[in-house]
């Protein structure tokens, strides 16, 4: 009985040293088919470099202002205007369809894209609706916050003190400068007092 139970376990050995050899080979396989074959490995979209081998609704998150919602709203877009599903990959599209896809992204009333979807609404200094993109992002908010310290708010005065500015609390975090620790007995008390 003792030397039947060696066999049994030896075979179970060699099965699974088998199924190792096979899930490997499966591996190299969706490997090999992962391996695609993409025009332009790099591409540049709204001053951005973006992986080619992306779907366009993926590739367009990577452009600073586009979030997951106003990117699908521009994918349907582009759908209708190119015919070109949302899971093409970003580096097989030419020249000519990435311009396209550009204009639609930094204009998207002329695509009639709904104004609730950007991210600048009822502009502060015409009132209008826009979508910025890009580094225009960076500097409108840039001097949202100058304009804000100037006039002298709540809010600039945050910012100016480099504390949080949307009613965080600030006991146990945003602690910066000079009183990092917190001293507990009466006799170190003494001594810094001293220093």
């Amino acid at each position: 009985m003792g030397t039947r139970v060696l066999k049994l376990k030896e075979k179970e050995t060699i099965s699974r040293k088998e199924e190792k050899k096979e899930i490997e080979e499966i591996k190299v396989k969706k490997k090999k088919e992962k391996e695609i074959k993409v025009e332009r490995p790099v591409v540049r979209l709204i001053d951005t470099d973006i992986d080619g081998t992306l779907p366009i609704r993926r590739a367009i998150w990577k452009i600073k202002g586009v979030s997951f919602s106003y990117g699908n709203a521009v994918c349907k877009v582009f759908k209708e205007v190119t015919g070109i599903d949302r899971e093409f990959l970003i580096g097989n599209l030419n020249d000519e369809q990435i311009q396209i896809l550009e204009d639609i992204i930094r204009n998207p009333q002329k695509y009639n894209i709904p104004s609730w979807l950007y991210n600048r609404r009822k502009d502060i200094y015409d009132g209008k609706d826009y979508h910025i993109v890009g580094d225009d992002v960076k500097i409108k908010m840039q001097f949202d916050i100058k304009r804000e310290i100037e006039l002298g708010t709540y809010r600039g005065w945050r910012h100016k003190l480099g504390q949080p500015v949307r009613g965080q609390r600030t006991r146990s975090h945003f602690r910066r400068g000079q009183t990092v620790g917190v001293i507990r007995s009466k006799e170190a008390r003494a001594q810094q007092s001293k220093k």
